[in-house]
C-alpha cells in the first residue's frame, strides 16, 4: 500500500545555529540565512515520527531504542493524549510498526481519537522478565518507559488512557502486560499471539522449546510435563485466568484477532477463546482469513484501533456491527413454491432474473433456514434478496436459490436427496457436486451438519453459520470443505473449536470466521455477506 505525505512526514530536522528546544522531543528546520535563537514561525516543520530515540535503562544496563507517532494534532492543540504501546514480533525491532505495519496511514484512517504511538524495541524477551532475573525486560518497560514517555509527551496519565497493542509474539506482550499491570495498563489488543497451550509446548521441538521459550520461561533441556515450569504457568493464561482475584482479572479490555491459515497459533488462540467464554471473561474475539503476515494484521488494524479508541473513551463497544442491507425484494414471479412428491414437506426456489430469458443451466445454493416465528415471510425475503443482490454485483455466481426452511414436518438427508434430485429435474441446473453448496443457521445449521458426509455425493461445500453443533462436532471427510462462521458471542464455541480443530488434525478443506456480535438473523445475514468470495469458489468449482 502506497502511503502518501498526507499521512506522514519524513522526519529531519536541519539547523544552521544551535539555539534552545521548546520541548525535549521537538526540533526545528530553518531556512538558509544569518543564525538565530528566535527562527519565524513559519519556518517551524512538525516531525510525527520520531525515529532513533533512546532509554538509557538503569534496569537493563542498556540502551533500548523505541520511535514515537504524534497526532497530526500535537503541535496546534496542545492538549493531552491516550498512549497506545506497539510491540513489535520475534527477530523484529522497534522500526517494524511504521516500516511495515504502516501505522501513521492506519492511525490517521481508523483511530476515532487522537493518539500518541509508542513503539519500544522488545528484542526477543516475549515482554517478560526473564525466569532467572538476567533480564527483567517487564520492569523496566513500567518502571521506566511508561514514566519516560509521560516526562516527556503530552499524555493522559491514567491507566484507562493506555493500551498496548502488538502481533505475534508482541501479540502475548500485548495480553501479558496488561493482564499483570492493570494499574498501568487498562487494554490490550493481542493480534496472533504467538503462545502455546500446555500440551503444544510438549510438543515442541527440543531446539525450538530451548532457543524460544526454556530461554524465557525455564526448563531449557526438559521435555514433557517439566517444561511447564511455575513460572510458565504463573505467565500463561491459560492459568492465571483461572485464578478468582487474578490481577488479570480487574476490568481489563481485551481484544484478540488471529488468521484461520495459522500453523498453530490459530489454534492457541481459539482455545483461549473458548476457556474465557466458559469463564465468563469479558474480551472480543476475531478470525478472519490469513496467516502471520503484515497482510493479515493490516486487516486487524482498522476494528483494533477503533476498539483501542472506544477503550480510552470508556465507551462500551458495539454488541453488533451494523446489519447488512439485503436489496430489494426479488420479483414474485421469479419464486415458485414447491411440494417435495409423496411429502408435506415444502420448499421454495428462486431463480436468478436472466433465467427467464436464456437457456443457460444455473449452479445450486440450497439453504436450510430456521426463521422466527413471528418473522418468517420477512427473513426468508431477506435471505433470498441478499443472495439476489449478491449475484447482481457478480460477487457470487448467477444460482437457483433453494430455501428449505425448518417446518413441522422434518428434513431428513433423505428428503434432502430427494428434493435435489426433483429440483435437478424441473429446473436447469448444472446437475452435478462441483455446482452445488448447502448452508444452514442455528437449528438448520446443525441439521446440514448432520447430512455431512452423507451426501457428500452432492454438495461439494456446506456453510455453517452459528449452528447447533454438538460440542465434540468432527469430521473427517476430505470430500468436503466446510465454512464454518460464528459470532464471538454465539452459543455454540465449543462445538465450533472442536471441528475446527477436527477439520485442521484431518486436513479437510476448511475456512473459519469467527464475528463480532450475537446470534441473531440479523447476525446470519452479515455472515452470509462475507462468505460470498466461498461460495463463488464452491459453485463454480
Amino acid at each position: 500500500m502506497k502511503i502518501t505525505g498526507k499521512g506522514l512526514f519524513r522526519f529531519t530536522m536541519m539547523f544552521l545555529g544551535v539555539f534552545p528546544l521548546l520541548v525535549g522531543f521537538s526540533a526545528c528546520e530553518r531556512d538558509p540565512g544569518p543564525v538565530s535563537p528566535d527562527p519565524p514561525v513559519d519556518t517551524v516543520k512538525f516531525v510525527r515520527l520520531l525515529e532513533k530515540q533512546t532509554l538509557k535503562s538503569r534496569i537493563l544496563n542498556r540502551d533500548i531504542a523505541y520511535a514515537v507517532l504524534l497526532p497530526k494534532e500535537y503541535d496546534s492543540l496542545h492538549t493531552n493524549y491516550p498512549v497506545v504501546y506497539l510491540l513489535h514480533g520475534f527477530g523484529d525491532d522497534e522500526t517494524a510498526w511504521y516500516k511495515y505495519g504502516l501505522i501513521p496511514y492506519y492511525s490517521d484512517a481508523n483511530a476515532t481519537v487522537p493518539m500518541i504511538y509508542v513503539m519500544p524495541q522488545g528484542f526477543n524477551s516475549y515482554w517478560v522478565n526473564k525466569f532467572n532475573g538476567n533480564f527483567p525486560y517487564m520492569d523496566m518497560f513500567v518502571k521506566e518507559l511508561v514514566p519516560t514517555i509521560d516526562s516527556l509527551f503530552r499524555t493522559i496519565k491514567d491507566p484507562q488512557q493506555r493500551a498496548v497493542m502488538g502481533y505475534s509474539m508482541g501479540g502475548y506482550g500485548a495480553l501479558i502486560l496488561p493482564a499483570k499491570n492493570p494499574d498501568v495498563f487498562k487494554t490490550g489488543v493481542v493480534l496472533s499471539m504467538s503462545f502455546r497451550t500446555d500440551q503444544q509446548y510438549m510438543n515442541e521441538s527440543q531446539d525450538g522449546w530451548n532457543s524460544q521459550w526454556g530461554s524465557i520461561f525455564g526448563g531449557v533441556g526438559t521435555t514433557g510435563t517439566a517444561r511447564l515450569t511455575d513460572y510458565f504457568k504463573a505467565n500463561s493464561p491459560f492459568y492465571f485466568f483461572k485464578n478468582p482475584g487474578d490481577k488479570s482479572l480487574n476490568g481489563q479490555n481485551y481484544f484478540f484477532d488471529c488468521g484461520d491459515d495459522e500453523e498453530s497459533l490459530s489454534e492457541t488462540s481459539d482455545a483461549l477463546h473458548d476457556m474465557l467464554r466458559e469463564l465468563n471473561i469479558k474480551h472480543e474475539y476475531r478470525v478472519k482469513n490469513g496467516a502471520h503476515s503484515w497482510d493479515y494484521w493490516h486487516k486487524a488494524l482498522p476494528e483494533a484501533l477503533k476498539y483501542i479508541s472506544s477503550a480510552v473513551q470508556n465507551i462500551s463497544y458495539p454488541a453488533d456491527p451494523a446489519a447488512v442491507n439485503p436489496g430489494a425484494a426479488v420479483p414474485a414471479e421469479r419464486t415458485y413454491t414447491e411440494q417435495l412428491e409423496g411429502s408435506e414437506l415444502t420448499f421454495s426456489v428462486t431463480v436468478p432474473s436472466s433465467y427467464l430469458s436464456d437457456t443457460n443451466h444455473y449452479a445450486l445454493i440450497l439453504a436450510l433456514h430456521e426463521r422466527k416465528e413471528a418473522n418468517q415471510n420477512q427473513e426468508s425475503q431477506q435471505l433470498i434478496s441478499l443472495l439476489n443482490t449478491q449475484m447482481n454485483s457478480g460477487k457470487i455466481p448467477a444460482s437457483l436459490v433453494v430455501e428449505i426452511p425448518l417446518q413441522t414436518v422434518p428434513i431428513t438427508a433423505v428428503s434432502l436427496r430427494q428434493i435435489i434430485s426433483q429440483v435437478r429435474a424441473k429446473y436447469r441446473t448444472l446437475a452435478d457436486r462441483r455446482h452445488t453448496i448447502l448452508l444452514g443457521n442455528s437449528q438448520a445449521g446443525l441439521r446440514v451438519y448432520q447430512f455431512m458426509p452423507d451426501c457428500s455425493d452432492l454438495i461439494n461445500a456446506c456453510l455453517l453459520f452459528d449452528a447447533n453443533i454438538p460440542e465434540d462436532a468432527a469430521s473427517a471427510s476430505t470430500d468436503l470443505s466446510y465454512y464454518l462462521d460464528i459470532c464471538d458471542k454465539g452459543l455454540n464455541y465449543k462445538g465450533y473449536h472442536s471441528l475446527y480443530i477436527s477439520l485442521r488434525q484431518n486436513q479437510v478443506n476448511h475456512e473459519y470466521r469467527v464475528r463480532q456480535g450475537t446470534p441473531l438473523h440479523e447476525s446470519f445475514l452479515n455472515g452470509v455477506d462475507e462468505s460470498a468470495a466461498y461460495m463463488k469458489t464452491h459453485l463454480k468449482n
